[in-house]
């Protein structure tokens, strides 16, 4: 599938909304910081160096700070770092990667940015990266398309279809593995 991109108003930010489907099935949505790849979400970009001994600084695009726990695993584009250490700086967070000790080997890393795994979901939860490229249905299970993006909508987060289709997360009723099923008006598309 390459790389995917979230479309969202919100889309730096890893976030989780608390959404009523179908009038009483609660969901979980999160909108990840931008890309996912290969499975992994981005959760952080790495700044500049910071200080001597290879700290570096980290913005987060993710508000969950235990993805900087220690013995937590991120990849870049082309390697593995594991969280030494980590400490909240200001807006960002000064991070020690093991391996990386000094300002030299600190500032190879400059601009990467950091991907990791989803965090466990409980059954009522839904990704992005579990919606994205899901086949949507509806209830007779007729195919509707496969979603391509979320936008973000005050109303409601959209799924964006394949085909330009838009479909208001309210409008969900159930969900499984590559599949979403909705329940749509009579006439929404007509």
């Amino acid at each position: 599938m390459g790389k995917l991109v979230a479309r969202s108003a919100d889309e730096c930010r890893e976030r989780v909304l608390g959404i009523e489907i179908g009038g009483m099935l609660p969901l979980f949505l999160l909108l990840p910081g931008g890309r996912v790849v290969g499975g992994k979400g981005e959760v952080g970009r790495i700044g500049r160096a910071h200080g001597l001994r290879g700290e570096l600084s980290v913005a987060l695009t993710s508000d969950r700070a235990e993805r900087l726990a220690p013995g937590s695993v991120l990849g870049t584009d082309d390697r593995e770092l594991v969280v030494q250490s980590a400490r909240p700086h200001q807006q960002r967070w000064l991070v020690c990667f093991e391996g990386v000790n000094d300002r030299t080997t600190a500032e190879q890393l400059r601009g990467a940015t950091l991907y990791a795994d989803a965090l466990p979901s409980a059954t009522d939860e839904l990704w992005v990266h579990e919606l994205i490229g899901a086949t949507v249905q509806d209830g007779d299970g007729t195919v509707l398309g496969v979603v391509e993006a979320i936008e973000a909508n005050p109303a409601s987060d959209l799924l964006v279809l394949d085909g330009e289709r838009l479909v208001p997360l309210t409008f969900v009723v159930a969900h499984g593995p590559g599949t979403v099923t909705v329940d749509l008006p009579a006439g929404m598309w007509d």
